[in-house]
């Protein structure tokens, strides 16, 4: 198996390390997928729901670190009627986009944001610091800084057009 050298400037010390040239690229691919696939299917369970999706029950009870915000969002009809929306729709979008590699950036972006919220809001760390929500939090930052979308997605085309070749900050979007 081959191997490829890589640099990183890690707390001020360069740092050389190796990794497998083939078993990267499948890895982040893999990671992509399984993300997409997850966050995609919770949107869409929540968008063909019986009953339409509603925060508003778990927003007020929650005790977490940020219960002041959540009781704000629950308190207030739009920004209330925009999370029930923009959750099924945003997971939805977001596992979407991480499946055919397109905006993977902002999708995992977008996903960081919302893991930090379920994390901060289902904050029972009773049995430590590290849970589900904390190692998905952890998938997006990963998707989003080796930039998973140029690896057998839609954004490895996108990178190549005139018009993204044109606007160099369309790539923190893409990848």
């Amino acid at each position: 198996m081959a191997t490829n050298e890589a640099t990183v400037q890690w707390l001020g010390k360069r740092q050389e390390f190796d990794y497998a040239d083939g078993v990267a690229g499948y890895v982040m691919v893999g990671i992509r997928l399984i993300v997409g696939y997850w966050f995609l299917h919770a949107g869409w369970g929540k968008l063909v729901a019986g009953e339409p999706f509603d925060a508003a029950g778990y927003l007020q009870h929650a005790e977490t670190p940020i219960a002041p915000l959540f009781e704000l969002v629950a308190g207030t009809p739009w920004l209330l009627e925009f999370t029930n929306v923009m959750i099924p729709l945003g997971e939805f979008c977001i596992g979407l986009g991480l499946i055919v590699g397109a905006l993977v950036r902002l999708a995992a972006f977008f996903g960081g944001v919302l893991m930090v919220l379920f994390y901060l809001g289902n904050a029972d760390w009773a049995n430590g610091y590290v849970n589900g929500d904390l190692l998905g939090l952890l998938m997006f930052v990963l998707v989003g800084v080796f930039a998973a979308g140029r690896l057998l997605g839609i954004d490895a085309y996108l990178e190549k057009t005139e018009f993204v070749r044109q606007r160099p900050w369309l790539g923190y979007l893409l990848g």
